[in-house]
């Protein structure tokens, strides 16, 4: 009985052995043609890899080829470069902290003329200040941009229009109008970095420079005039304001001239002459901060500036301040200090081809207030990783 219980338990023991092979064996027989197959798959999903960064990498290359090649051709049609002026006449005014109050009061003030140009116009009470200029007698001449922002801009140019407002679609050689300034009087300009766009105005970093300096008023003046001609006259030149097309060469001279520290806001990061300068000077032991709103066309930018040793800081794409302001300020604090406000945005597009303005000062109060906000917006923001 035992025998025979021990015999059946060994049989039991045997077929259960065999069974576990025969398995394995199945096993490894199913697995087996599969191996060489995954290996080749995933060699071929390495070798697909290396083509895209390899078409990436040429993608990128020619489109900095291409730019350099605009951005001489832009060189040779644009004003001489701006030189800083001492400020003497400025004011700065910052947005959203003022309030659009101090906007509707220089749209109401003028005695005999206004000229604005500007990329987008969404505001029902701006356009009812215009329109009541006109109303008064005021010379009152608006251009607003075609290519881009036509549709929201529209509502604008019905209303103006039917209320004795001369209004104009803006030149159509430029890639877009994108430039925001305000002349009234010819006494004084208004050189901003903000849209007269209602519903952003609570929620938007900007800046607005009032200029009553007689030089760059007569210019802005100027050139308003030749684009609502044509648009084919160049831009006249002041010594301290930055016109584009071809204002990247002078932009990236200014971040190059910085010594201890810069500090940045820009609503675009794409134009790689303007990155590469700003990761030279960190290179170089400039301390350089860029605050930004995130989005992803920035963030091959963003990672290339942080490894070079730049500080990026941003903001999400909801979050308030969204940052709209164009501004670097260089050296604040030290001597030969200056900054820079203007529409242009850190893009190709804006620097070489559209009509922007910008302003370069030495004025302390100017350099201090943009300096300021720019620190604040920084501590409030995410530090980017890569």
């Amino acid at each position: 009985m035992r025998a025979s219980r021990r015999r059946r338990r060994l049989n039991g023991i045997l077929l259960v052995v065999i069974a576990v092979l025969v398995v394995l064996i199945v096993v490894v027989a199913v697995a087996s043609p599969h191996r060489p197959a995954a290996k080749a798959h995933k060699t071929q999903t390495a070798a697909r890899v290396a083509v895209v960064k390899k078409h990436e990498a040429e993608r990128q290359k020619a489109a900095r080829h291409k730019a350099k090649t605009r951005r001489v051709a832009a060189r040779k049609s644009r004003v001489a470069s701006p030189t800083p002026g001492s400020g003497a006449g400025l004011t700065l005014i910052t947005e959203p902290d003022a309030g659009i109050a101090p906007i509707y009061a220089l749209l109401a003030s003028p005695r005999y003329s206004l000229d604005l140009e500007i990329y987008e116009l969404e505001d029902d009470q701006a356009c009812a200040i215009l329109a009541a200029d006109a109303a008064r007698g005021v010379q009152v001449r608006v251009l607003l941009d075609a290519h881009y922002v036509q549709d929201e801009n529209e509502a604008a140019y019905s209303y103006l229009r039917a209320h004795g407002v001369a209004v104009r679609w803006a030149p159509a050689q430029f890639d877009l109008t994108h430039e925001k300034a305000i002349v009234i009087d010819d006494r004084l300009a208004a050189i901003m970095t903000m849209n007269l766009t209602a519903q952003y105005y609570s929620s938007t970093r900007d800046f607005v420079v009032v200029d009553r300096n007689r030089s760059d008023v007569a210019a802005i003046a100027a050139t308003f005039a030749g684009d609502w001609a044509s648009g084919d006259s160049q831009p006249a030149s002041a010594s301290d304001l930055l016109w584009s097309p071809g204002a990247e060469d002078d932009l990236v001279a200014l971040i190059g001239s910085a010594r201890h520290e810069l500090l940045v806001e820009n609503e675009e990061m794409n134009d790689w002459a303007v990155i590469d300068a700003l990761e030279a000077a960190a290179e170089r032991g400039v301390r350089v901060e860029v605050v930004m709103t995130r989005e992803s066309d920035w963030e091959d930018a963003f990672d290339a500036l942080v490894r070079a040793g730049v500080a990026v800081r941003t903001y999400s794409y909801w979050a308030t301040p969204y940052i709209h302001a164009k501004a670097i300020v260089v050296d604040p604090g030290y001597a030969g200090e200056r900054v820079f406000v203007g529409s242009q945005n850190f893009s190709v597009a804006s620097l070489l081809y559209d009509r922007e303005l910008g302003l370069i000062t030495a004025r302390p109060a100017i350099v201090a207030g943009v300096a300021t906000v720019i620190e604040r917006d920084g501590a409030g923001a995410t530090a980017w990783s890569p």
